[in-house]
């Protein structure tokens, strides 16, 4: 997971809300046990139809995908964060996301920008208005902001979980922040307990 402070550039819109995970990734890609390659997949039902918004050469390159309200909804599989963030996508913005979907945002390194209604529908007329609408995500900030709307709007993330973006951290990067405590603790358990060292401990 790497260290993010800001992200700027343009976005895609899908002005669609209730956005399942099947839809953002269809259960026929779930059959890959490795996190690359599902970028072929994201919407790729949807895909098939020549004027959906990814097959819209005007957005080429994005990096940040503006959503409908009520993103991410339905199962939990993390395949759908995987899909968004191996297509180019490093931040998602939406007025609401499903909290499963959220927690696996930032648990890999996707940036869920949950904004206002309106900002939500200002940034969707205005991005399908102009595919060259650079749009910035200031995660130390907690603002997204977008310079020729004079937009700016703040967007909530838990200390904690600013500092798993801002640090590049995800939950094996913070578990080994105390390693050496874990090796003094693992090194003076009583022998007849059962070990319980790992890679991180083994051998110390």
């Amino acid at each position: 997971m790497k260290a993010v402070r800001a992200i700027t550039g343009t976005a895609i819109p899908l002005d669609r809300s209730d956005v399942d995970t099947d839809q953002i990734i269809p259960s026929d890609w779930l059959k890959k046990v490795e996190r690359t390659g599902f970028g072929k997949g994201l919407f790729s039902e949807w895909r098939d139809d020549r004027s959906f918004v990814l097959n819209d050469e005007r957005f080429a390159g994005a990096s940040i995908l503006v959503a409908g309200p009520n993103f991410g909804t339905v199962s939990s599989r993390e395949h759908a964060v995987w899909a968004i963030m191996d297509y180019g996508f490093e931040a998602v913005i939406s007025p609401r996301f499903a909290d499963i979907f959220r927690n696996n945002c930032t648990k890999n390194g996707l940036v869920p920008v949950q904004v206002p209604a309106d900002v939500g529908a200002e940034l969707l007329e205005a991005v399908e208005a102009d595919p060259e609408l650079s749009i910035t995500v200031d995660v130390e900030r907690l603002l997204v902001s977008a310079p020729a709307l004079v937009l700016e709007s703040p967007f909530p993330l838990d200390p904690a979980t600013q500092q798993r973006f801002l640090e590049g951290l995800d939950d094996i990067g913070i578990s080994l922040r105390y390693v050496d405590d874990i090796a003094g603790y693992e090194a003076s358990r009583p022998a007849w307990l059962p070990s319980t060292a790992g890679p991180a401990t083994a051998g110390r």
